[in-house]
C-alpha cells in the first residue's frame, strides 16, 4: 500500500507521455494563402542576421518594424533584406502600452490583406519551408492561433526546457484545444501563427497592450472571442537562442515570471509544489537510506526516477537533449524557484526594465 504514495508522480508522468504522443507536429507542406511575416525589432543587431536570412527563404511578405533601436538594427535590415523586407520605423510608445504589443500591433496593421499573420522574434531561425508548413498546420488543426514551439538553444539549457516540460506535464493539450475557457491557454511568443480575421476579432495586440505575457494573453483573447488555439512541436523547423548568456537569462526571466502564476501566494504555492514533487526526492532518498528506512528510500528514489522520465520524454518530444539534462531536473527546479523569487522581489522594488524600458 505504501506504493500508492507514488500516484501523483505516476499520474503526471503518464500525462506527459500521453501529451507527447498527441502533440501536433509540423511536416513539410505548402500554402497558397497570402502570408505576412512580421518581425518586431528593438536593438537586435547582435543576433538578427541568422533570423533575417532564414526569413528571406520563406514564402510570404516580410515586414520589419524598428522600435527605437540605437544599435544599427535598421541598417542591418536594409543591408541584408534589401527590397524583400518592408522596413518601417515604429511610432513612439503611447501611454498604457508595453513595447512588444505595440510593435506587433503596428506590424499587423501594415498587412491588412494577409490571410495569415506570422509573428517571429529576432532570436528565431526558421528552416526552409517553415512558414508554409506552419500555416498548413494551422488550417489542418482548424484553429485560429497556432504556437509552434522552436528548439531552444543558447544559455540556460537546464532551465529553459522547463517551459515545454511544464505544459506537457500539467496542461491537457487536446482539452485545451477544445475548451473555450480562456484560463486554459498557453502560447510562445517567439513564433506565432494566427488567422488574420481571428486576430482582429480578438482585438489584436491592442487587447493585450499592457500584458507582460502578451503571447498567453493573446491566446486567451482569441478564446474569449470564440476562436481556438493549439500548441505544436516546431523544433524540426525552428531554433530559438533566446538568451546568449546567464545574465541575459536572469534578466529575461525577471521581467515576466512575477506575472506567470498570478498573485504572490499562488506563485508561492506552485513553487512549493514543484520543489516537493521534483526537487525533494533525491534528498529524501539519501536521508531515508542513511537512517535505515529502506522502503521509504526506494519510494523516494522511484519518485525521482519518474520525474527524470517525464523530463526525458519532454526532451525527446520537443527537440531537446534528454541526457544528462534529465538527471539534473531537481537542480533545474531549484534554480527556477530562485528565479521566480527574484522576479517577485525586483518587481516589488519597481526596478524591472527590459530593453531600456520599465516593466
Amino acid at each position: 500500500m505504501i506504493w500508492l504514495l507514488l500516484l501523483p508522480w505516476i499520474a503526471l508522468t503518464v500525462h506527459t507521455v500521453v501529451n507527447a504522443s498527441l502533440l501536433r507536429r509540423l511536416s513539410f507542406d505548402k500554402t497558397d494563402e497570402t502570408v505576412a511575416i512580421l518581425l518586431p525589432l528593438r536593438d537586435e543587431a547582435d543576433r538578427l542576421s541568422p533570423c533575417l536570412r532564414s526569413l528571406l527563404g520563406q514564402s510570404g511578405q516580410i515586414y520589419a518594424l524598428d522600435d527605437g533601436s540605437t544599435d544599427g538594427t535598421a541598417d542591418l535590415v536594409r543591408a541584408i533584406g534589401g527590397d524583400r523586407v518592408h522596413l518601417h520605423t515604429g511610432a513612439p510608445l503611447p501611454p498604457g502600452w508595453l513595447g512588444k504589443p505595440h510593435a506587433c500591433q503596428q506590424l499587423a496593421d501594415l498587412a491588412p490583406d494577409a490571410d495569415v499573420l506570422v509573428f517571429v522574434d529576432a532570436d528565431v531561425v526558421l528552416a526552409e519551408g517553415a512558414v508554409a508548413s506552419a500555416v498548413a498546420l494551422l488550417r489542418r488543426a482548424d484553429v485560429t492561433l497556432l504556437s509552434p514551439y522552436p528548439r531552444i538553444a543558447g544559455a540556460g539549457r537546464l532551465v529553459q526546457p522547463l517551459l515545454q516540460w511544464s505544459w506537457l506535464t500539467f496542461l491537457p493539450l487536446r482539452a485545451m484545444e477544445r475548451s473555450p475557457r480562456p484560463a486554459l491557454a498557453a502560447a510562445g511568443g517567439q513564433w506565432l501563427v494566427i488567422d488574420r480575421a481571428g486576430y482582429h476579432k480578438a482585438g489584436g495586440h491592442a487587447a493585450v497592450r499592457d500584458d507582460i505575457l502578451e503571447d498567453i494573453a493573446l491566446a486567451r483573447a482569441v478564446k474569449r472571442s470564440g476562436g481556438r488555439i493549439a500548441l505544436a512541436d516546431g523544433s524540426g523547423f525552428a531554433t530559438c537562442e533566446m538568451y546568449q548568456t546567464w545574465p541575459e537569462l536572469t534578466a529575461g526571466y525577471a521581467k515576466s515570471l512575477w506575472a506567470s502564476f498570478g498573485p504572490r501566494p499562488a506563485a508561492g504555492a506552485v513553487v512549493v509544489l514543484l520543489l516537493f514533487l521534483y526537487a525533494s526526492p533525491p534528498l529524501t532518498t539519501a536521508a531515508f537510506l542513511a537512517t535505515g528506512h529502506v522502503a521509504l528510500g526506494l519510494l523516494a528514489l522511484a519518485a525521482y526516477a519518474l520525474g527524470v522520465t517525464g523530463r526525458a520524454v519532454t526532451a525527446h518530444a520537443t527537440g531537446g537533449r534528454p541526457w544528462p539534462d534529465a538527471l539534473l531536473h531537481p537542480a533545474a527546479i531549484v534554480v527556477f524557484a530562485w528565479l521566480v523569487a527574484r522576479s517577485f522581489r525586483l518587481h516589488r522594488r519597481g526596478t524591472l526594465t527590459w530593453r531600456g524600458r520599465p516593466v
